[in-house]
């Protein structure tokens, strides 16, 4: 899980692994929130459903799966970061939410939770930080706390579909392979696409998969002016150091007055990808 690399990308929190601090991963969830909030009711989660957030972050989607479940349903949180669970309780604190919602710290690699004890597993923007065999065993521990029947939703960011514009538009590819070589993260960002497969080999039956391309123009929102120009100079330095195009130059100040995202033409996008799969029923 924890590599190296993980310092190059900044934004590190408690665990050390890149882009996990909860000032980056908020800003990122506003800027994306409503095709965000769009995929999570893709995901199947019902009224009354005991709900597993599985690497919850900071809580931000919680309010949206409490609305999902409605009075009768409950939802268990858990997050690597210490610092997370401490700021996501403190939120919920200040909030009245639909049902009840119990947050703690743990890891998806061993769930303290009884078998077949939830309907429904969500897990955002958290796979990208397992290596292949971490994410097997938390999809096996995803399969095990959910009941026969039961769903487990897995969404997250595909960096193929990550580019901007005015400019080269293989710069962000380019990068992305070339980090590949040597960063662990950067390979899991590029393995999204495979998810389905991932769910079907851990077990799942009926796995579907949907991946949906999030775009940005300029002039950017102000939810969208906090995340990527920071986010794209973190990438820059990186390139920059790896020797890769000129043109990263251009992304390394976010308040540059000729930063592509400044442009007339700005333009900045992503992919996520949402793959979801149904724990099966025993056989009798």
């Amino acid at each position: 899980m924890l590599t190296e690399d993980h310092k190059a990308w900044g934004y590190t929190s408690s665990t050390g692994l890149g882009f996990t601090r909860h000032t980056i991963v908020d800003a990122h969830f506003r800027a994306c929130e409503t095709p965000y909030l769009g995929l999570l009711e893709q995901a199947g989660i019902r009224p009354g459903a005991h709900v597993l957030d599985a690497g919850c972050g900071a809580g931000d989607f919680l309010p949206h799966i409490a609305s999902l479940v409605g009075d009768q349903g409950r939802i268990t949180a858990v997050d690597l970061a210490e610092e997370s669970v401490a700021l996501a309780t403190a939120r919920l604190g200040e909030s009245t939410l639909a049902c009840p919602v119990d947050i703690h710290q743990g890891t998806l690699l061993d769930l303290p939770h009884p078998d077949d004890t939830f309907d429904v597993a969500w897990c955002s923007n958290t796979v990208q930080y397992l290596d292949d065999d971490e994410l097997d065993a938390a999809l096996a521990e995803l399969i095990r706390v959910v009941r026969p029947g039961g769903l487990v939703a897995v969404k997250d960011l595909d960096a193929h579909l990550i580019t901007a514009r005015p400019g080269d538009p293989y710069l962000f590819g380019d990068f992305f392979r070339a980090a590949s070589a040597t960063s662990g993260y950067a390979r899991q960002l590029l393995r999204t696409r495979d998810l389905y497969q991932r769910l079907r080999r851990a077990g799942l039956t009926g796995v579907r998969q949907q991946t949906v391309l999030i775009e940005h123009h300029a002039p950017l929102s102000p939810a969208a002016r906090d995340f990527y120009p920071a986010a794209c100079a973190q990438l820059a330095a990186q390139a920059v150091r790896l020797g890769l195009s000129a043109h990263w130059q251009r992304f390394l100040d976010p308040g540059a007055a000729d930063h592509p995202l400044n442009d007339p033409d700005g333009y900045i996008s992503e992919g996520n990808v949402l793959a979801v799969g149904t724990v099966p029923r025993l056989a009798h």
